[in-house]
């Protein structure tokens, strides 16, 4: 990997501040348990993380987020559910992706690869051609 998705998560996890609005104290709290426990407990911070992600559509950075600590679960615990979340988060993510941030942009390209390699999918999909055209390269 290119990047450290734990200190792309800590700086994404930062930027969402803002998108969370009164819901970022429960974004605190819940990073806080997901970040100093292991087992049911960090499982159960996760989940809820996914869930304040689903409340909160247009919060890019904290979707980013999301998609970085789905990277360190199946870091944790390597089963196929984390691998498949974190596809689907990564395809939802780069679908839309006016507005969000190009290092997230590219990081979030790069843990797609990974997730599908982890899932045994190893043929670029449609998002990930069409976001590899839409990139600029290089020069001006």
């Amino acid at each position: 990997m290119q990047f450290d998705p734990a200190l792309a998560a800590q700086a994404a996890f930062e930027e969402a501040e803002t998108e969370l609005g009164s819901d970022w104290e429960t974004a605190v709290e819940l990073e806080e348990t997901f970040s100093s426990n292991a087992g049911s407990a960090a499982r159960d911070a996760y989940e809820n993380l996914l869930a304040l992600a689903g409340r909160h559509p247009n919060a890019h950075s904290f979707h980013a987020f999301c998609i970085y600590i789905t990277w360190q679960q199946v870091t944790e615990e390597t089963i196929p559910r984390h691998f498949e979340t974190g596809r689907r988060l990564a395809e939802a993510y780069l679908a839309q992706a006016a507005g969000k941030d190009e290092r997230h942009l590219l990081c979030v390209a790069e843990l797609l690869g990974s997730f599908r390699a982890g899932l045994g999918l190893d043929e670029e999909d449609e998002i990930q051609v069409e976001y590899r055209k839409d990139t600029p390269k290089g020069g001006d």
